[in-house]
Formats: C-alpha cells, structure tokens, sequence
C-alpha cells in the first residue's frame, strides 16, 4: 500500500509525511498540508471521518 498524504495525496516518496492518530485510526499528512489542519479544520470534512464534531470547529466554513 502506498502511503500519502490525506489532503494532497503526495506520497511518502515525494514528501516526508507525518502520522496523525485520530478516532483509533492513524491517517497520515504532509507537512505542507499540516497547518490546514490547524488552521482550516473545516477543509478536510470529507478527507478525515468525524472530524465534522471538533469543538469550536465553524461548520459556515466549510469548503
């Protein structure tokens, strides 16, 4: 199985990529898509299950 990034789909070939452990499943994302996920939540809805029910996450924002 290749590895890539959840958002931008680069593989561990093109980019070094980072674990994320979330809901008891570990997903990985690259360090160019790390501060959407800290930053715009939002964005990755349909990319990473439940993260839709993060407190404080403005669902107005979405896509």
């Amino acid at each position: 199985m290749t590895k890539t990034c959840l958002n931008c789909e680069r593989t561990e070939q093109e980019i070094p990529l980072l674990n994320l452990n979330y809901r008891d499943e570990t997903l990985l994302i690259c360090p160019r898509c790390l501060p959407l996920l800290i930053h715009k939540p939002e964005k990755l809805v349909n990319k990473i299950p439940g993260i839709e029910n993060l407190k404080g996450l403005d669902p107005s924002h979405e896509h």
